[in-house]
């Protein structure tokens, strides 16, 4: 059976097409506006929700807000490590063959799913989205979003890519699972992930009609303990297992890489819009490029200690790290 009748086969009968998986390590009220997102989805009746969390409870009323769903599945892990942890948790009991990743800050567009498992009839073993800014008042959340998702903003092209945004990639799940015990540390930095796919012959590809808008951090509080570890538990993860001169040359151009990564944040924007909005917060970015860049030295050097943990706590609940005028429009409420 070829795949579109494969597919056809699917819808008929109502299986899921598409897993999305969402942890919610602070409970079901952190992921609900993401939740109405994925309500509002064209393909909404062939989705699969699996909520990853530390309780499995459920009130009446989140529970009547996932029928919509062709199924769902609330996983239980009571000692919660981490977002990388939960995503590898949730992957391996979905059913669809297509798994996404979603977040509690990161909304799809309604069309999102539909276009994700349109790419995925291609020859691509992870699909990734485009990516704006829901929360674009404040200089360092447009920095925090041209680092972390610089190759990706739209509007751009979509087209094959070396890696994609982490957190919200789609992947062809039996190509995951053949990670086995593996698969937690692996979703622990998506992008050595990828690097380590396309070593393995797979190919990847932004399909950036297929758009979330992306909540970034806007209090300089937590955004730049969060640039530093964030760049540490990269470094630490990509070291793992390679050898000792290899990290040295890591260790000894670490002082390069705000640089180098600047000059392609900016050649890599995709219109003049962006061009206008990444001098705006030149100084912001210039600082978080720093500190990310120190990280990755640490790592490199001594690993990743504990990046992981520190991590987890700036990735749980991203409405505790915006400004209030940001989450007053985000989330339709005042304090």
């Amino acid at each position: 059976m070829d795949q579109q009748t494969d597919e056809a086969e699917r819808q008929k009968e109502n299986i899921p097409l598409l897993s999305v998986i969402l942890a919610a390590p602070a409970g079901y009220k952190t992921i609900e506006k993401t939740v109405a997102h994925l309500r509002s989805q064209t393909a909404c009746a062939f989705l699969e929700l699996v909520i990853v969390t530390p309780s499995r409870s459920l009130t009446d009323l989140e529970v009547d807000q996932l029928t919509a769903f062709a199924g769902y599945q609330v996983i239980e892990i009571p000692e919660f490590q981490s977002i990388g942890q939960a995503n590898a948790a949730g992957i391996r009991l979905a059913t669809a063959p297509i798994v996404a990743l979603a977040e509690d800050h990161c909304f799809p567009d309604p069309q999102w799913a539909d276009k994700l498992i349109a790419a995925h009839q291609g020859p691509w073993t992870a699909v990734g989205p485009g990516v704006r800014n829901a929360n674009p008042n404040s200089a360092v959340s447009w920095a925090d979003l041209f680092i972390g998702y610089g190759p990706w903003l739209t509007p751009s092209l979509p087209r094959e890519m070396e890696f994609l945004p982490g957190h919200n990639t789609s992947y062809k799940r039996e190509v995951l699972l053949k990670y086995a015990d593996q698969l937690d540390a692996m979703m622990e930095s998506e992008t050595v992930l990828h690097w380590d796919l396309r070593e393995k012959g797979h190919r990847l590809y932004m399909e950036s009609t297929a758009s979330v808008a992306h909540t970034n951090f806007s209090l300089w509080a937590s955004w730049i303990p969060a640039q530093f570890y964030n760049g540490r538990l990269f470094a630490g993860s990509r070291a793992r297992q390679k050898s000792l001169p290899w990290r040295i040359v890591f260790i000894l151009g670490s002082p390069l890489i705000p640089l180098v990564r600047l000059w392609r944040i900016w050649t890599g924007l995709p219109s003049k819009e962006l061009r206008v909005r990444f001098l705006s917060c030149l100084p912001a970015l210039i600082i978080g490029l720093a500190l990310d860049g120190a990280g990755q030295m640490i790592g490199y050097a001594l690993g990743t200690g504990h990046a992981l943990d520190k991590v987890a706590k700036y990735e749980v609940d991203r409405f505790k790290h915006v400004r209030k005028q940001d989450r007053e429009e985000l989330l339709g409420a005042s304090e």
